[in-house]
């Protein structure tokens, strides 16, 4: 049999990415090179990369002398993030209710089966990611690209900070904000859609337990799983 190709650093920097957003990767931790390297399977050169690559996008932090570590947000940049959201969401709403086709509409839908299916599987990783990547999907839907990559650095931050401050039994996103949202689009009520999203974030927000946590262990095993 041929032999499994070895990962690329994009590779390596979405695995680790999905980790912080399935809360498999705790904020706060060492991201320590020789144990990536060889959860991967690659060089340190590839792994630092990839870290490298993350650090632009705010999820890793590089300390000289000390190494990398997993971004752990502050009380303050958890608030700032949310107000972020409460700005930019709203006219994602508005973009795509103006330019949804059919097929963007079923996109949705579909998201939405994905994450009841790992709800009713009991699959919270998996569902933490996908409720972090409908937000994504909706601004990839609104056709602005600089939004879009905003909120590809937004969306596994918050995933971050919900690791942080959420307690581990709390729904990241409740069952039915995601299709009361998908509705609303889907019928054109603006403002209804907007009204439902921001209160979709508030009530996120409200959940968080906004005090420091113990650091968790990394479970380095699970980092291809």
């Amino acid at each position: 049999m041929p032999d499994t190709p070895k990962p690329d650093v994009a590779d390596i920097a979405e695995h680790i990415t999905a980790a912080i957003m399935e809360h498999r990767l705790p904020p706060g931790g060492k991201l320590a090179e020789e144990k990536l390297a060889t959860a991967f399977g690659v060089s340190r050169t590839k792994i630092r990369q990839a870290l490298t690559t993350l650090s632009k996008d705010g999820l890793v932090r590089l300390h000289p002398n000390r190494g990398a570590f997993v971004t752990r947000p502050s009380v303050q940049e958890a608030r700032d993030l949310f107000a972020t959201r409460r700005l930019l969401e709203p006219e994602i709403i508005r973009s795509v209710i103006a330019r949804a086709s059919a097929d963007d509409l079923r996109r949705l839908h579909e998201h939405l089966a994905a994450e009841d299916a790992m709800r009713s599987h009991g699959e919270r990783r998996a569902l933490i990611k996908l409720t972090g990547e409908f937000h994504m999907l909706l601004a990839e839907l609104a056709g602005n690209a600089f939004i879009s990559k905003l909120m590809n650095e937004l969306c596994p931050f918050t995933c971050l900070i919900i690791a942080l401050y959420d307690s581990p039994k709390t729904a990241t996103c409740p069952d039915h904000e995601h299709a009361e949202i998908v509705r609303a689009i889907e019928e054109k009520r603006t403002d209804d859609a907007i009204r439902i999203m921001l209160a979709h974030l508030d009530h996120i927000e409200r959940e968080l337990q906004l005090a420091q946590k113990a650091k968790q262990s990394i479970p380095w095993t699970e980092m291809l799983s």
